[in-house]
């Protein structure tokens, strides 16, 4: 578990749209929209021989910070988002796109 810590690390690429371990196995991937006032979580990605550590958890945090910290709402496209994160941690709905919530319900 230790090696699993030392790559808990996440990074903002922003050319390839994503927030990633410092590895690059893990990701999750995200498409601008709206001039980029809105971001669209689209995909993400642990490996196998990493999950179970809460990795696709840190991501999305990291995500919803980032798009907190730039007056950015989320649309969360990807299902782990919208059907386990946000599950999980409903306090992150103040961040999700009101157009998206309205459509949920």
């Amino acid at each position: 578990m230790e090696g699993g810590r030392e790559n808990s690390k996440i990074v903002w690429n922003e050319a390839e749209k994503r927030f990633e371990s410092e590895d690059k196995k893990a990701f999750i991937q995200y498409h601008l929209r709206n001039s980029g006032k809105v971001m669209d979580i689209v995909h993400t990605y642990v490996p196998s021989s990493k999950r179970g550590q809460g990795l696709a958890s840190h991501l999305c945090i990291s995500a919803f910070n980032h798009a907190k910290l730039h007056s950015m709402s989320v649309i969360p496209t990807c299902s782990y988002v919208s059907e386990t994160f946000l599950v999980r941690n409903p306090s992150w709905n103040t961040v999700v796109n009101p157009e998206y919530l309205k459509s949920s319900i």
